[in-house]
């Protein structure tokens, strides 16, 4: 045996491939338009209209963007807003670029970091200690890893208030680990060549329990601090809990029951256990948490199982990017070495390979319990994750639903974060009831497991429209030779494979989605891709226009974008819609490709996190490897406009693109640098806009270290504003 060790794990960093169809992409699409109509020969004189067609303002009331949002059906969930208006200008002064080892914020205000990873929850746990001694069972109670999305709860009398703000349970992801951080060996690796490969390097059992334990969400009380600015964590409350992946979660919706889904822990098909990789989240209108469940496919193994399964059950896996031989991204947990067989199940779990004569006799449909939208009651300290697989089973980045209605369905968006997938929607069976709201997981049960799920197709003429994932709608039946989808369950289990069918538009990493309270328009972030206009299969179009080289950069599009949409007639659930690019995401000195007219105090690249607070403003947060050199990762505000507001351009490449308004310092100001290394993430407000909370992911050097210390620690920043004012206060005068 050979022993490798200090190896870190790439959990974070692979971004799946997955999609082998020949989909035309939402990029060829316009492409082949153009060519067809020889515009790219009509220079930059190319109208919106003659362009994209006319696109109406769908969802847009013609109120003025700076009136007040009042406390309507469409609220649900979140808070009043009273006389508080969107603000017409950001009026505070931007942060500078910074890769500093600390973080910076805007001018008058408070970054603090608080809940670091391996903070006790509850009495009688030690504080983390730099050595990272602390037992792998410890972390059951402790903050987890790489904190990620989250909510805060409004809490007055023992229950859920959305508009209480002195109290509250903020409840968030741990998406990951960082092994190198957690273990007090690092990353501890055995290797043995002569095994089966998924089993060539093995861990330790007690680093695996630990990792394990760090995944998942945690919920923690907070209270209003003393001098009223800011929260502290309510020491041994009973709602502070942690859900992990080694927690039982129930499955719920058409999946529940499947053969899809039965494994040796649950040979009925109900239960699975662990929640995973969970990244985005969202709140529901009746007031629960939305987790994700995002890179699961990471931390699962498969051996040579081919010959026993169908050509179906292989296509499947493979879909999901579950090769042969395929040993996970180093998380190895099916690995540790156990003779007792109840420990040895808690490892072979993760290993997915059929070697049983039936699914009841191993895991081989363990992987199918992962990958869905997965809702939590907070303030039920007893109650189990539900997994919710009505919305489909993908890389789900975070799960956002439109301004609800009374009597009309509820809708939910979705993204699934690999390069080449796709952006879906979930349109709920039953109509909405504000009587709902608190009603906790049988809330969820009345609108999550029984409803249609929906794959965009965007239409080269600027339209787009919503398939259908239904069996025996749209080619989804028996009859399909790569994956035979005999019932729903098939189709939600492998929605992908039914995505592909229907004729989905393939897009690059759909990440965060948000809604704008002010016109209904949606918004989705698509965060890089290296290889557009690099391989035959991801041309320059306008979608996707900017393929370029500078300096010792690699040809490809490394900084995203931000597309948006306004569904037709204002309905969520309507049928088609309108879209357009709202922000390209650029350094600001790069002339050819800066198509958003970004500047030093707005520039940014590949943006991931988005949230609209209830008022309208649209907070923008950073995951980039492409402009590290000069700025860390990063949080913006910004004030978008509408569909249609912008103007058509040409890139540098010759392509000829629409882009929302020209940026400027009045509609979009960086208002954080995160420290060196990092990225910025998950993000809340309180219900009275006193406090922004974000998270930062793998710090670099020593930040959130204990006084001494050297081990960066992922940590969540509370903001205040220095005099106690709500958020942005300087622009609402």
């Amino acid at each position: 045996m050979t022993l490798l060790n200090n190896k870190q794990p790439l959990a974070h960093e692979v971004v799946e491939d997955s999609n082998p169809t020949d989909n035309i992409d939402f990029q060829t699409i316009i492409s082949r338009r153009l060519n067809r109509r020889s515009i790219l020969k009509g220079g930059t004189g190319l109208t919106a209209a003659a362009f994209f067609g006319a696109l109406p303002l769908v969802g847009c009331s013609d109120d003025d963007d700076s009136s007040p949002i009042k406390n309507t059906d469409n609220n649900a969930a979140i808070p009043a807003q009273g006389d508080l208006k969107r603000p017409e200008t950001l009026k505070f002064t931007a942060v500078a670029h910074s890769i500093a080892e600390t973080m910076s914020v805007a001018a008058g205000y408070k970054a603090e970091m608080i809940l670091p990873l391996g903070t006790p929850l509850i009495s009688g746990i030690d504080d983390w200690k730099d050595n990272r001694e602390q037992s792998a069972e410890s972390f059951e109670w402790r903050m987890g890893d790489n904190h990620d999305g989250m909510w805060f709860f409004g809490k007055k009398g023992g229950a859920y208030d959305a508009k209480a703000a002195e109290n509250g349970l903020l409840v968030m992801n741990h998406e990951y680990v960082n092994s190198n951080e957690l273990s007090p060996f690092g990353y501890y690796v055995t290797q043995d060549d002569n095994a089966a490969p998924i089993f060539k390097n093995r861990r330790l059992a007690s680093d695996v329990r630990r990792e394990v334990n760090c995944h998942g969400v945690a919920v923690v009380e907070m209270k209003r601090r003393a001098d009223g600015k800011g929260y502290e964590m309510v020491a041994d409350s009973k709602y502070n809990r942690r859900l992990t992946s080694s927690s039982t979660a129930q499955l719920t919706g058409p999946v529940a029951g499947s053969d899809l889904v039965k494994t040796k822990f649950d040979p009925t098909g109900f239960q699975t256990r662990g929640i995973n990789n969970n990244c985005g989240a969202g709140l529901s209108p009746w007031g629960t948490y939305l987790t994700t469940e995002e890179n699961f496919l990471g931390v699962f193994a498969r051996g040579q199982d081919a010959s026993q399964l169908s050509d179906g059950q292989n296509y499947g896996r493979e879909r999901y990017g579950a090769t042969e031989d395929f040993p996970g991204w180093e998380y190895l947990w099916h690995t540790p070495e156990a003779k007792d067989a109840k420990i040895a199940d808690e490892f072979s779990r993760w290993d997915m390979t059929a070697v049983g004569i039936s699914a009841a006799d191993d895991y081989r449909n363990g992987f199918n319990t992962f990958g869905y939208i997965t809702e939590i009651d907070p303030f039920d300290q007893n109650s189990m994750p539900q997994k919710r697989t009505a919305l489909g089973r993908f890389a789900h980045e975070n799960c956002a639903y439109a301004p609800v209605e009374q009597g009309k369905p509820v809708v939910f968006y979705m993204g699934d974060d690999a390069r080449g997938e796709y952006i879906y929607k979930f349109v709920s069976k039953a109509t909405w009831s504000n009587s709902d709201i608190g009603g906790g997981l049988k809330a969820g049960d009345k609108y999550l497991n029984d409803g249609t799920l929906y794959v965009a197709i965007f239409n080269e003429d600027g339209s787009g429209e919503w398939k259908a994932l239904v069996h025996s709608q749209n080619g989804l039946n028996a009859s399909n030779t790569v994956l035979p989808f005999n019932g729903q369950d098939e189709v939600l289990v492998f929605a992908r494979a039914a995505a592909d069918v229907v004729g989905a538009t393939k897009m690059d990493r759909p990440e965060w989605v948000s809604v704008s309270p002010m016109t209904g328009e949606v918004y989705v972030t698509l965060t890089n891709n290296k290889y557009r206009g690099v391989r035959e299969d991801q041309p320059v179009s306008a979608s996707n226009p900017r393929s370029y080289q500078a300096g010792e950069k690699a040809a490809g599009n490394d900084n995203g974008h931000i597309i948006r949409w306004a569904e037709a007639g204002g309905d969520h659930a309507a049928m088609s819609f309108e879209w357009d690019i709202y922000l390209f995401a650029t350094p600001y000195d790069l002339t050819a490709e800066n198509l958003s007219q970004l500047n030093d105090s707005n520039d940014l690249s590949s943006p991931d996190g988005l949230y609209f607070d209830p008022r309208g403003v649209l907070w923008i947060q950073t995951d980039d490897g492409a402009y590290t050199d000069t700025t860390s990762c990063m949080l913006l505000a910004a004030l978008p406009g509408k569909v249609s507001d912008g103007t058509a351009i040409t890139t540098s490449a010759g392509q000829q693109t629409r882009v929302g308004m020209p940026a400027s310092n009045d509609n979009i100001k960086r208002f954080f640098v995160g420290p060196e290394g990092c990225e910025v993430t998950g993000i809340t407000m309180t219900p009275d806009f006193k406090t922004l909370f974000i998270n930062i992911q793998h710090p670099g050097n020593t930040w959130g270290a204990i006084a001494g210390g050297s081990t960066p620690r992922s940590a969540t920043v509370m903001i205040t504003r220095e005099d106690g004012d709500v958020i942005l206060a300087e622009s609402f005068v």
